[in-house]
């Protein structure tokens, strides 16, 4: 290595070839032109002598000058120069580099990457080598441990494959790691942090200094993550609170709510004032929007602490509310309601009315305040209800006191009980803690929380297992019992003020947000359930499946999980029955790193932004080598009997060189589509409905999948109402996908793997309710498994799907919509028959339930293409036209299915709707 100035060399020995300069200048000047070529016609002879300009016997000065300049250029690359490639390292030992991977570094983990990939350069081209410490946990029970020493080719290889983790940093057990090295000498350690402090951030930088020389790399504070907090509910929505690192200045960022399917719900700006780290962003959604929302994102922000994830703990379930007194009777802040429905209102639809009127609902829960006993009627409807699921709440009072029915978890003693007064020895009882057991459980209770009147359970041998709330004398406040899948519930007081002060109280809130959200199948049953990671996070906020390492959670303790290697951010569950674990849930605060011990330097991430000169200075020798080339062809044409070349056209070749490789963009520049041909492509595709067709390369296939979509499309217009266009062929790498409902995709021997771009293009189709139909056009047996490990056919279909959001797949029940959406089908044959049908399992909300994924192997494109004059071009095997036939009918229940979602399964229940509306 060789320092001069802000220049250094990598390869100085290379520069020793501009010694070889002063030969190369004497060999240019003593090395004539080409020899002279002339054609010598006898007869002629006389006739063709004229006076001939020429040859020179020498090479011109400015040319050997122009040579010159090319080998000093190409001498100068070789030597890999580098501008401004930072400091040279401290110490004499080796590079310690300790990484912060965790959520908070994954903003701007682009930024980091070159900085460790710059570092690893500078003990390069050194001589010193590495070790690599990371601050995040990689595995569950693993401790955060430092590599040996490496090489830096080798550091430089394991650098490139960290990338940040979807939960905090554990800098104490990065300190206990620290404390396990040994230096001989002085070592140069450098720490790329996240900028964000935490009760170990300064004794990991004191035992870092003690190696020698520390320097801290930060993000300027507006640079650095931010994270969203849990959803709060409002009357008319949601409020998001937001954390920064840091308060200076003001600071705006947009916020998003969106669906499973993707699509925009709700956009907001959040704006940070000075002095401020915390904001609330509100978002007014109507009850069926807010529903649908299932997470929130802050735009632009690629982090796991970016997006929250909403489960049904977030969506307002509608609740009927029965009171015991009519209006006339009760006074506003008297009545048994009032204190109820405020407190749902926030977080739930509210509708008040009679058992028979609210029953037309669709309710989550049944709210009964005070009423009396309930008609065999009433009581037989209610019951039907609840075992399907609903949830009936009731709260006691003097009439219920007086003459309670059967509806009821436990049995009652007539009357109630006063506590507190001048005619009681006994005053007002607190509530105890929550039993583990109890929905409730987790809950604060407050001090001041008094029960003056209760009506008491008759003691029995279950009631301990009913009761979910006690007071201080051991007595039941809130008993429960199952009711199939239902829920029966009583709080043994008042949903008023008139026998205790818990409807004043927070905890009255909380509670009945423990109950509605018992109908919603979150708690209950559930706290002796597990839940499985079903959907996990990675640093980038990216949901995908989850890695070998997670493990379930139970539904006991997941309110008290946090994010880690084992239970990394995501969803958890089974099909609809799913709880979201967010990073929020382990970060307790977010503050800018603190003052560092005396001595350490901090610098930013850009400064490491080091300038390759190498593949400039050999652009410029090319391109001075192309006009060497042009010069020569000239001067030779000057000399020669052919027609010579003008001096006006020898400047416009240089000058059309020299513009071609100057144009934006370089060389490649000139290979850029015509900007226009976007657009051209767009207003086609969209023109029309049309079926497109995925690109092999293969002309054979190609040409025979274009035939096939044309065939297909024939036939949608004469026996459906679907009028599709021509089919577009469409080249995965490079064209827009979003302007076609259904791909179909023949898969050849020319398939290569995607790229990274081409594979996220394709994650956001099938994410934005594309299908593809993958037809691998090779039966290699009749159960064929597109995941198992067949021929050739299995090894191209994984290598395509490799890098896919593909959800777990099935073979076509008897029973699916493709079977039905528009002809009755029990097979699919194409070309050939007999293969397995692939389909995405059931039990989805996405894309109206329609599979994104249709795997098989039957050539349907091959049984239909027709030729110019609609005739087959290809024979099918072995049931000749009826299984073409049935092919055909196979490829327009594909689009039906597509075009029109699961209309069919919807059908089953139109007698129901029906009655209904007779009613």
């Amino acid at each position: 290595m060789l320092e001069l100035g802000p220049v250094v060399f990598a390869s100085p020995w290379m520069l020793t070839a501009l010694a070889t300069l002063p030969v190369l200048w004497w060999l240019l000047r003593v090395t004539p032109p080409a020899p002279l070529v002339r054609a010598f016609p006898p007869l002629r002879l006389i006739l063709a002598l004229r006076k001939q300009e020429e040859t020179p016997a020498r090479t011109p000065l400015w040319l050997i000058l122009l040579r010159m300049l090319i080998a000093a250029l190409v001498i100068l690359a070789l030597a890999h120069p580098l501008l401004n490639p930072g400091a040279r390292l401290a110490g004499s030992g080796p590079l310690i580099l300790v990484v912060d991977d965790g959520w908070a570094a994954a903003p701007r983990w682009a930024e980091r990457e070159t900085a460790l990939g710059a570092l690893i350069d500078r003990a390069d081209r050194a001589g010193r080598p590495v070790r690599l410490l990371t601050t995040a946990p990689n595995r569950p029970g693993e401790p955060v441990a430092v590599s040996g020493l490496l090489r830096p080719a080798e550091a430089r290889r394991i650098a490139k494959a960290l990338k940040p983790k979807p939960w905090p940093s554990d800098r104490a057990a990065a300190r206990a790691a620290a404390n396990e090295i040994a230096v001989e000498g002085s070592a140069h350690a450098v720490w790329l942090s996240d900028g964000i402090a935490d009760a170990a951030a300064e004794g990991l930088a004191q035992r870092l200094q003690q190696f020698g020389s520390l320097q801290v790399y930060l993000d300027g504070e507006p640079s650095r993550a931010r994270l969203l907090r849990a959803p709060k509910a409002e009357s008319e929505g949601l409020a998001v609170p937001v954390e920064r690192v840091g308060t200076r200045g003001e600071a705006k960022l947009t916020l998003r709510f969106s669906a499973d399917d993707g699509r925009l719900l709700g956009r907001e700006d959040a704006r940070f004032a000075a002095g401020e780290n915390r904001t609330k962003v509100h978002f007014r959604l109507p009850g069926d929007m807010r529903n649908a929302a299932a997470r929130v994102e802050i735009e632009g922000e690629a982090s796991a602490g970016a997006v929250f994830l909403m489960d049904e703990r977030w969506r307002r379930r509608p609740v009927g509310v029965i009171s015991g007194s009519t209006s006339v009777e009760a006074q506003p802040l008297l009545a048994e309601d009032y204190y109820v429905v405020r407190a749902l209102q926030p977080f739930s639809d509210v509708h008040r009315g009679t058992i028979a009127d609210l029953l037309q609902r669709e309710l989550a829960v049944i709210v009964l305040a005070d009423v009396g006993k309930l008609s065999n009627h009433e009581t037989e409807v209610l019951t039907q209800w609840m075992t399907k699921g609903g949830v009936v709440l009731r709260f006691a009072g003097p009439r219920l006191a007086q003459t309670a029915d059967g509806l009821i978890p436990v049995r009652l003693r007539g009357g109630e009980r006063a506590m507190g007064g001048a005619l009681s020895w006994t005053r007002p009882a607190r509530l105890l803690p929550f039993d583990d057991a109890s929905p409730f459980a987790g809950l604060a209770v407050p001090d001041d929380v008094r029960i003056r009147q209760q009506v008491l359970a008759e003691p029995t041998v279950d009631l301990n297992d009913k009761t979910w709330a006690r007071l201080s004398d051991g007595t039941p406040l809130v008993t429960a019992e199952k009711r199939e899948h239902g829920w029966l519930i009583l709080v043994h007081t008042t949903a008023n003020t008139d026998w205790s002060n818990l409807p004043l109280s927070g905890l009255f809130i909380d509670m009945l947000r423990r109950v509605v959200d018992l109908s919603a199948g979150v708690a209950g049953d559930d706290a002796q359930a597990t839940f499985p990671p079903l959907e996990t996070m990675d640093g980038f906020g990216v949901l995908a499946r989850p890695p070998a390492t997670a493990t379930a959670i139970s539904g006991r303790g997941f309110s008290q999980a946090k994010p880690g290697p084992a239970t990394p951010p995501g969803y958890y569950g089974r099909g609809e029955a799913r709880r979201a674990l967010n990073l929020a849930a382990g970060v307790p605060t977010l503050a800018p790193l603190g003052p560092l011990p005396g001595g350490v330097g901090t610098t930013g991430y850009e400064s490491e932004r080091g300038f390759d000169a190498m593949p400039w200075l050999l652009l410029a020798a090319l391109l001075l080598a192309l006009v060497d080339l042009v010069i020569s062809y000239a001067l030779r044409g000057l000399g020669t009997g052919r027609a010579p070349l003008r001096r006006g056209a020898t400047a416009a070749l240089v000058i059309a060189a020299l513009a071609a490789f100057a144009a934006p963009g370089g060389p490649a520049g000139a290979q850029t589509a015509d900007p226009g041909q976007e657009d051209v492509f767009a207003i086609k595709a969209t023109s029309e409905t049309r079926i497109a067709y995925v690109l092999t390369g293969n002309p054979a296939v190609d040409t025979v999948s274009r035939a096939g979509l044309i065939g297909l499309g024939s036939l949608l217009r004469q026996r459906t109402a679907v009028e599709p266009g021509e089919p577009m062929g469409v080249d995965v790498e490079r064209d827009e996908l979003a302007f076609f409902p259904v791909l179909y995709w023949p898969l050849s021997s020319a398939q290569r793997p995607l790229s990274d771009g081409a594979t996220e293009k394709l994650n956001q189709y099938l994410r934005g309710g594309g299908t593809i139909l993958f037809d691998t056009r090779e039966q290699e047996n009749v159960a064929f498994d597109p995941f198992g490990t067949g021929g050739a056919a299995s090894a191209r279909l994984r290598m395509v799907l490799q890098g896919l959001d593909v959800p777990a797949l099935i073979p076509v029940p008897t029973d699916h919509v493709l079977t039905k959406s528009f002809y009755l089908l029990s097979d699919f044959p194409g070309r050939w028959t007999g293969g397995t049908v692939w389909v995405e399992r059931r039990g989805g909300r996405h894309n109206d339930g329609v599979s994104t994924v249709i795997i098989g192997g039957n050539d349907w494109a091959g049984a239909w293409a027709i030729n110019a004059d609609g005739a087959p071009m290809l024979p099918v095997a072995p049931g000749g036209e009826r299984q073409r036939e049935m092919a055909y009918r196979f490829g327009i229940n594909w689009m039906m299915y597509a075009l029109t979602g699961n209309y069919k399964t919807d059908q089953v229940h139109v007698p129901a709707i029906i009655e209904r509306l007779g009613q």
